[in-house]
This record gives C-alpha cells, structure tokens and sequence, in this order.
C-alpha cells in the first residue's frame, strides 16, 4: 500500500540561479526544471528578474518566481526562499553557480533541506572577498552532493576549496539530440549576401573575455592571406565595450569577413546554416556549443581550455588545437582545404549521442537525488518511456 502511494506523490525541487540568461549553465537550470517534471517532480525556479530564463521558463509552462537577490549578502534573500521552501514543502534545492550554490547553502541548514549544487564554470574567489571563510563554512556544510560539468572542472575548483571531493560528482550537460539536423541551409549566407560556395564557419557563445573572439579575428586575418574564401560569423548576447574593441580590432587589420549576429534562439537552425564551427575560449567547464556543432555533423575546431578536452576523443571528431592565433589559423586552412558540402561527421554525431544527451544528463541528476534523499528514492519515479 505504502508504495501504491508513492506512486501520487509529488517530489517537490527548487531550482535555484542567480543570472537571467542567455548561456549554457542558464540551459541546464531550463532543462531540469522542465524535464524532471516526467519523472514525477513538482519544479518550483527561483530566478532574479525577467529575461531569457523567465521567458523560456513560461514557454515550458514554468512561471518562474522572482525574487531580487543584489548584494554580497542579502538575508532577505534567504527569508524569502526559506519561506517558499515551507510553504511548497520542497524536499531538495538544485543550485546552479557560486552565488547561488552559497545561498543554497545557507537555507538548507537553516531549512535542513538536501542541496545539490552544480559548478558550471571556473570561478575566481578573491582572497579580500566579504565573508569569504564563512560562505565557504556554509558551503562545506550546507551542500550535501556537489556536481561538476567536467573533471578538468571539478580539478580547478577544488584547488580553490569550493567542493567537498568525496561528496562531489562529474554530470555532463546534455542537448536534445533530435533537435541536431545534418542537412544544410544557405538562408544565413544569403541574408548576410555570402556567397554558397563560400566556407562559412561559425562561433557560438555570449561576447566576453574568456570567449577569445580577439584571438578568432587574428586567426582570420591570418587565413584571409592564404586567399582562402572564407567568412566568419560570431553569434551571442554582446557585451558593448568588448564588442566595440573587436570592432576596432576588425577595423584596423581590414577585416570585411567576419559578422556579428547578436544573440540567436534557435541553435539548431543557426548551426546547420554553416559550414564549420569554431571554439576559441580559454576557459571552458564543459562547452555545449561544442556539443551542438558535433550532434549537427559539422568540421570543429575548439581549442583546449578545459572541457572541450574532454568532449573530444580523437581527430576524427572533431579537431582540438592550442590556444593561440596561429594554430586557429591553420586549423581553419586545414579544414577548408579538406571540406567536402556532402561530408557529414558520424564519429562527431555518434559521440554526442552516446554521452552527451538531455536524457543521459538528466538521469544522471536524479539518480543523485536518490542517493541524496531517501524521500526522493521512494518518491521519483523511474525514466518515462519514449
């Protein structure tokens, strides 16, 4: 009788994160939140204001709940989800990077509620930072399970004391791979006025410092004296001031072959709209825009920043390079040269499906709730069928 029951109960989770999007850490935190709900889970997501969360939230039929969370320390913050935490009876907290992995910490002393939290990406602690040995007290003791998105992450984290090794877990992020089509389209070539035959290689990812499009435009104006007919575009939400120094660096080496199309919500569309794909960061804790290329059948390059390093098996996957201009370069040339428009990466594909789906990364989380929770073990129910 008592596991009948269990079958009607509802496992309540809070998802917790402190930025509004876009980006792939602000994904997962999505992609949980909506798929957990097949597994029996009630997702009530915490996020601090509208945006790129909060919309796509709403379109999985989440309405998020929006709480301000500004300041090193805000006890009020931590009021209001103790709070939610009583008044949903929520029976485990999933955050999602530092700031929010810390005040989930907090509440679930306070609250004696199981925490999960995930590192999505290396972080920088200041050795003045306020309440620094406090917050890393709390985050010792207040986190039960702790998830890194790559080994080589969960390396560089624990170098700074932000995660208990014994307690600490490697989940890879996961796409929806049936949403990665090999077939190719010309429609951004032809709104940009590129020509078909011209190799269009693309990079996805927000404009900042560790995404080293600085490094992607040297290596262009490396390649565009090879006479290589080539054309670069760069999607992803823009931060002005870096731009505008990219812009200058543009202008400055001559550059007429590399694009800003600011942020795209339909990846796989953009993807499959190219010809190859570049990764050019110098710090990456996973890369799912690595992972996206490769489930779409494209040539890719990424350099070795971390996670890609990981991603990648061998050169027939996908081809990994130092991080500096010259070897983008000559990656690039390579690439061109030995391009066939007919070609499609199995290896690439295959190895996208087999370790980095939404379904694999998914179970993986529940799994950990189960070994977390005994509540949760009785209570989740087993992966739906498909």
């Amino acid at each position: 009788m008592a596991n009948a029951l269990h079958m009607y109960m509802t496992y309540k989770i809070l998802h917790l994160i402190d930025t509004t999007g876009p980006g792939g850490a602000e994904d997962v935190f999505i992609t949980l939140a909506a798929k957990l709900r097949e597994y029996g889970t009630d997702s009530i997501a915490v996020i601090r204001g509208e945006g790129y969360v909060a919309r796509t939230l709403r379109s999985a039929g989440i309405e998020p709940v929006i709480i301000d969370s500004k300041g090193s320390f805000n006890v009020g913050f931590i009021y209001q989800l103790c709070k939610l935490i009583k008044k949903h009876d929520v029976k485990l907290i999933q955050s999602h990077l530092l700031g929010s992995n810390v005040y989930a910490s907090i509440v679930g002393l306070i609250s004696r509620t199981p925490v999960i939290a995930t590192y999505h990406g290396m972080v920088d602690v200041s050795p003045n930072e306020r309440f620094k040995q406090l917050k890393l007290w709390f985050m010792r003791n207040g986190i039960s399970r702790f998830v890194a998105v790559s080994h080589s992450l969960q390396r560089k984290i624990q170098e700074q004391n932000l995660l208990v090794p014994e307690r600490t877990s490697v989940i890879y992020n996961g796409i929806n791979t049936s949403l990665y089509k090999s077939q190719r389209k010309t429609r951004l070539k032809d709104e940009l006025g590129i020509a078909h035959n011209t190799f269009l290689l693309g990079a996805l990812g927000n404009i900042r410092s560790s995404k080293r499009y600085d490094l992607l435009i040297e290596a262009v104006s490396k390649v565009n004296q090879s006479g290589l007919d080539i054309a670069v575009v760069i999607a992803g939400d823009p931060k002005a001031s870096l731009k505008a120094k990219l812009n200058e660096s543009i202008a400055k080496l001559g550059i007429t072959n590399i694009h800003f199309v600011g942020f795209i919500d339909d990846t796989p569309d953009y993807l499959q709209n190219l010809d190859g794909f570049v990764l050019t960061s110098d710090a990456e804790g996973f890369s799912i825009s690595t992972i996206e290329a490769m489930a779409t059948g494209l040539p890719v390059i990424a350099t070795k920043c971390g996670g890609p390093e990981e991603i990648i098996q061998n050169d027939k996957q996908a081809t990994l390079v130092e991080i500096n201009a010259e070897a983008i370069c000559q990656a690039i040339i390579q690439t061109v040269k030995a391009y066939q428009p007919a070609d499609i990466n199995k290896d690439a594909i295959k190895r996208v499906q087999d370790t980095f789906s939404e379904k694999a990364m998914v179970e993986a989380y529940v799994n950990l709730y189960k070994q977390t929770n005994t509540y949760a073990e009785q209570t989740i129910r087993s992966a739906p069928e498909q």
